[in-house]
């Protein structure tokens, strides 16, 4: 399976009924479609009662697994949360594949409800519906005095009192708006946001969406953010988010997003959607060819799904009943496979290590092939719970193949629908307890008390409850927590709690940037920013961190580098000099000093090296001055580029090769008989630069062979391959105002993928500066906006495997502007878009209802 083929939002899984001699939207051209496992040795699906399918369990030893809540009580559930007082929120979507068509999921039939537990026993005894008619439901979060609900295209706010629901308030208008239910047969759920999390920094970010909501003085706001997996999103102790994509079990943020995007001339992602674990082996315990593409060799061993291609919901176990050595295990639901995965991860130096618990084996798995984990929760009594979509039919129609259809119709995985489970895994010998969470009668003392709770979902619910109360009362007992708690998870609570009410005050923040931990230190100084850039409290702040320089963690040295890239002061250079001198052995000390010093690399980049008689890693050095030469060589300014030239040719030998393998870093080196492919735009001079005439009077044999590759990334008049730069017709006054709009609208939908600067990610989303396609004919890109577009493609010399979704819902004159705008942007000369044509070709392909692929788009001039 192709990577963006795998972005789908409920897992890629089973199929339907009717059987059909109708090609699906899934299948390719050409592709056979054989079944490698023989009917008779698959076992049926019978729908089981829930004893029975507590039956077909297998767990592993110590535990057992548990009834929550079944149908009628529950129906079609796709997430749950617990709220402060212990109910159990259930978001419901009852419209989800009614049929292999899909007929029918634009009905009204979504709910959000809260179940009870009316004796202690665990299991839920009362429903009580809070939110109904709703279409296609996706996510929900449980706040103190409402509900966050995702009904695509909007983002709802629901005011809650005693249970009941008020008058809703729209939050934002373009959450998950691919599967927008007006679209019809278009409308596409595995390709939209999902899973609100209120996460540590007080922030609410979702799954495949690229931006992040806070709730302020009674007022949303929004702001842009990565983009992070496909269904289900998490985060550990210290706030880092947990993600993944349906064929890779497990990715994580190890930084905070907002930095590493802060530098145009410094594009990385590093520490950021990380993957410890490597490995994406499961072990079904029953058959498994009810696959979407169960036929092609390498997807089933010995009739079982050898790898992930369903993976969702990852979760920290952060509870407090289950043995020592499972917390901050990493689990993972595999629907196609019937089972739950369990990872141990370790961390050391700031770096996260991880592999699976069991050999070919796994933590949970059902012989009953309509056990459909989807959704994993810690819960307040410290089990892990498990939502079971229990229905036949996840693989969307939007990517069904004909194959997976056949195999659910012989089976009867179609029908009936409205079924659902809920379970919980408890350790051998656990009773319930009777005491319930009442957070909403909390006293302040008793909520600051909370964040000292062992169990992970306490002390994060206790902190949502106290920012969302914003009592004065309970400052001096959070301010006392972080100085003198205990323990480093609840001084770290605290400290976010402050934040999050506003009240955070500069001297109790200096006190923990010296805190003993430093995943606290961590914290402090990342909130330390505020004071940093204030003229009262900025020299106390830069004192305190300043005592932080020696610092022998990793993971200070990191936010350190990160933190000192916010301000633009002498003292906060001063320090990243003395980071990169002494801290510079670690890779994510260089990307986070590069992040921040945004057209002022140069000037780092010569201070560096007049300072290079300075003790310090010398390899870790040679590493950065290459970023730092490479950004420079991006930014493209050639008098700039030029110094950097004069640098390299008066610096000392390792120096000097440094400066020259970053600027060209990116050009391959020439093999016989062919030119070194270029992945950069060359930096066009008057004349052949003062400093490159320097080095190649150089006598060192290193630097002669570099020099023609550098002669990659520049060029003048009279230089082999040079071309006058082309005559840019300017925009006529209409055209700018779209280009202006269309600019608005990339930042919204295009940019968290493409990056603001148009470069793109690798592995995610292609460059659009230079980019041959978008510069071509403008009517390929039309198609691609209107209707997506699925790999393979190659853009500027590489290869993408990925499956783009339209945007067919943007109007018009939206996707000229769009156009109009990426046609523009980045040195790209290509002519405006109209409306007009958008219109027209828009008409001429209604029908169409799959991505384009690249051969398609090609045969358009």
């Amino acid at each position: 399976m192709k990577p963006f083929q795998r972005l789908l939002q409920l897992p890629v899984l089973i199929g339907l009924s009717a059987l059909s001699a109708v090609a699906q939207n899934g299948d390719k051209v050409g592709e056979v479609q054989a079944p490698l496992v023989a009917d008779h040795l698959i076992p049926p699906a019978p729908v089981l009662s829930p004893a029975d399918a507590q039956k077909a369990f297998r767990i592993q030893p110590g535990f057992r697994i548990e009834l929550v809540a079944s149908e009628p009580l529950v129906r079609q559930p796709v997430e749950i949360q617990f709220d402060g007082d212990g109910r159990l929120w259930v978001l419901e979507m009852q419209g989800y594949m009614p049929n292999p068509d899909g007929i029918g999921e634009d009905r009204p039939v979504g709910t959000v409800s809260y179940l009870e537990d009316l004796d202690g026993d665990g299991k839920m005894d009362k429903r009580t519906e809070f939110a109904d008619k709703l279409i296609m439901p996706r996510s929900m979060l449980v706040m103190k005095d409402g509900v966050l609900i995702a009904e695509p295209p909007r983002l709802w706010y629901y005011p809650m009192k005693d249970g009941k629901a008020g008058n809703r308030v729209e939050v934002a208008n373009d959450y998950a708006k691919e599967a927008d239910a007006r679209q019809g047969t278009k409308s596409n759920p595995e390709h939209s946001a999902n899973s609100l999390l209120w996460a540590m920094d007080n922030w609410i970010y979702s799954a495949n969406f690229t931006f992040r909501f806070r709730r302020l003085n009674g007022e949303w706001k929004r702001e842009p953010t990565v983009f992070r997996g496909q269904w289900g999103l998490s985060q550990d102790d210290f706030g880092r988010l947990v993600y993944n994509s349906n064929s890779d079990q497990y990715r994580m943020d190890l930084v905070p997003s907002a930095y590493m995007s802060r530098n145009p001339n410094y594009r990385t992602t590093a520490g950021l959607n990380v993957d410890p674990i490597k490995d994406q082996n499961v072990w079904p315990i029953r058959v498994t060819p009810g696959i979407n593409r169960g036929y092609q060799q390498g997807m089933l061993r010995e009739g079982k799904l050898a790898k992930f291609t369903a993976a969702c919901s990852p979760l920290i176990y952060r509870g407090s009943t289950f043995p020592a050595e499972y917390y901050g295990n990493a689990f993972v639901c595999e629907p196609s496979a019937n089972l739950i995965k369990r990872n141990i991860l370790t961390e050391k130096n700031g770096e996260i290590a991880g592999r699976h618990a069991y050999e070919k084996d796994e933590f949970l798995a059902s012989m009953d092939e309509r056990f459909r984990p989807v959704n994993l929760n810690n819960g307040p009594d410290g089990n892990l719970y498990i939502v079971d979509l229990y229905h036949g039919i996840i693989q969307h129609r939007v990517f069904l193949t004909s194959y997976l259809r056949k195999q659910s119709e012989s089976r009867g995985l179609d029908q009936p629908n409205g079924l659902g489970r809920i379970w919980r895994v408890v350790p051998d010998g656990y009773t319930p307890s009777k005491v319930k969470p009442q957070m909403s009668k909390a006293t302040a003392t008793e909520l600051v008390e909370g964040l000292s709770n062992p169990n992970g979902w306490w002390r994060d619910t206790a902190q949502q409850f106290l920012v969302q109360r914003t009592e004065s009362a309970s400052v001096p007992l959070l301010e006392k927590l972080v100085v003198s708690g205990a323990k480093s998870l609840s001084r770290l609570h605290a400290l976010w709690a402050l934040d999050g009410m506003g009240r955070l005050d500069a001297a109790v923040d200096f006190k923990a940037v010296q805190d003993a931990d430093p995943k606290v230190q961590m914290a402090a100084i990342r909130l330390s920013e505020p004071f940093l850039k204030d003229f009262e409290t900025k020299d106390d702040a830069f004192a305190a961190l300043s005592k932080q320089f020696g610092s022998p963690s990793a993971d200070v040295q990191v936010q350190m580098a990160l933190t000192l890239g916010q301000v633009a002061d002498a003292k906060a250079e001063q320090g990243m000099l003395k980071l990169a001198r002494e801290a510079s052995t670690t890779p994510l000390v260089r990307d986070a000093l590069v992040t921040g010093l945004a057209s002022r690399e140069l000037e780092f980049t010569e201070k560096m090296v007049k300072g290079s008689a300075d003790a310090g890693p010398r390899s870790g050095q040679d590493a950065l001055l290459s970023l730092l030469a490479r950004a420079v060589r991006t930014e493209g300014r050639p008098v700039r580029v030029n110094r950097l030239f004069e640098l390299a040719a008066s610096a000392p030998g390792g120096q000097r090769l440094a400066l020259l393998d970053g600027m060209i870093s990116g050009v391959a080196a020439p093999t016989k008989g062919k030119a070194a492919p270029v992945q950069t735009k060359p930096v066009v001079f008057a004349q052949e630069p003062t400093g490159f005439i320097a080095l190649k009077k150089s006598d060192d044999p290193e630097v002669e062979k570099r020099i023609d590759r550098l002669s990659e990334v520049i060029t003048w008049p009279g230089q082999p391959g040079y071309i006058e730069p082309p005559i840019v017709v300017p925009l006529t006054v209409s055209e700018k105002k779209l280009f202006d709009i269309g600019k608005e609208l990339y930042s919204a939908t295009c940019a968290p993928c493409h990056q603001p600067h148009g470069l793109g990610m690798e592995g995610l989303a292609p460059p659009l500066a230079g980019s041959e396609w978008v510069n071509g004919p403008d009517q390929r890109l039309m198609r691609i906006v209107l209707h997506g577009v699925r790999g393979p493609i190659t853009v500027k010399g590489q290869k993408f495997e990925l499956e783009m979704p339209g945007l067919a819902i943007l109007e018009d004159e939206q996707i000229a502007a769009l156009l109009t705008y990426v046609r523009r942007e980045w040195d790209n000369t290509a002519n405006a878009v109209t409306a007009e044509t958008v219109k027209t070709v828009r008409a001429a392909t209604i029908t169409r209802e799959e991505a384009w692929t690249a051969a398609e788009l090609q045969a358009v001039k």
